[in-house]
């Protein structure tokens, strides 16, 4: 996938390489499926799952279930509480955001099948920051870093945070500058992101807080 990055192509091979992301690519060709597109790595498929846009709000109820029934095998892999309660949120409006999985199915479920901490989903979840500073290949972002108050998941107030950039980033990772927004996917500066994307971004996040901290 370097490879493929460094080049800047892409062909079949590339393709089936990401097919084989056990949780990334079920989410992908339900999108897609349900917004009429034959290209499950389409722009807009792959923006609506890591940061959210209105593809999410066409995929319905129905699709979702039999998506984490049939393609994520949910039932087989978790507790029946569990995924009673995973379906009790798809009928209260649960959408296939990347965040509603971190949040919601406890247990990760691609090749590393093991329970979720509270680190973890705050590093898993993509988040946004604030560039504050950048000193060569660190970056000093203001974060909203994830809590718990034993039962409910929030948002804290912006906290400092360093990230580390590698030399072969991007070219906007590669020119932040201070007051850019970034995205942060396992303490990986992503892409700088639109006003657009962050308010999809914070809308989606905040309607997968707002079903796991719903009544189970």
């Amino acid at each position: 996938m370097l490879a493929y990055l460094k080049e800047e192509t892409s062909d079949f091979g590339l393709a089936v390489l990401l097919r084989q992301f056990k949780t990334l690519f079920p989410y992908l060709k339900l999108i897609a499926e349900a917004n009429g597109l034959k290209d499950y790595f389409d722009q807009r498929v792959v923006e609506a799952y890591w940061l959210g846009n209105k593809l999410l709000d066409r995929v319905g109820p129905q699709n979702l279930y039999r998506n984490l029934t049939e393609e994520h095998q949910l039932k087989k892999k978790l507790e029946l509480k569990n995924f009673t309660a995973i379906e009790n949120k798809i009928e209260k409006g649960a959408l296939p955001h990347h965040s509603f999985h971190v949040f919601n199915v406890w247990k990760r479920t691609g090749h590393l099948e093991e329970k979720h901490t509270l680190e973890s989903m705050d590093e898993c979840r993509v988040s946004w920051g604030l560039v504050q500073s950048c000193d060569g290949p660190f970056i000093n972002v203001a974060y909203e870093p994830l809590y718990s108050d034993g039962r409910n998941l929030f948002l804290g107030r912006p906290v400092s945070k360093r990230i580390i950039r590698h030399l072969d980033s991007s070219g906007d990772i590669g020119d932040l500058k201070t007051g850019d927004v970034i995205s942060i996917h396992w303490g990986v500066p992503c892409e700088k992101l639109t006003a657009r994307e962050i308010a999809n971004l914070k809308h989606y996040t905040n309607l997968s807080l707002a079903l796991t901290n719903s009544p189970r």
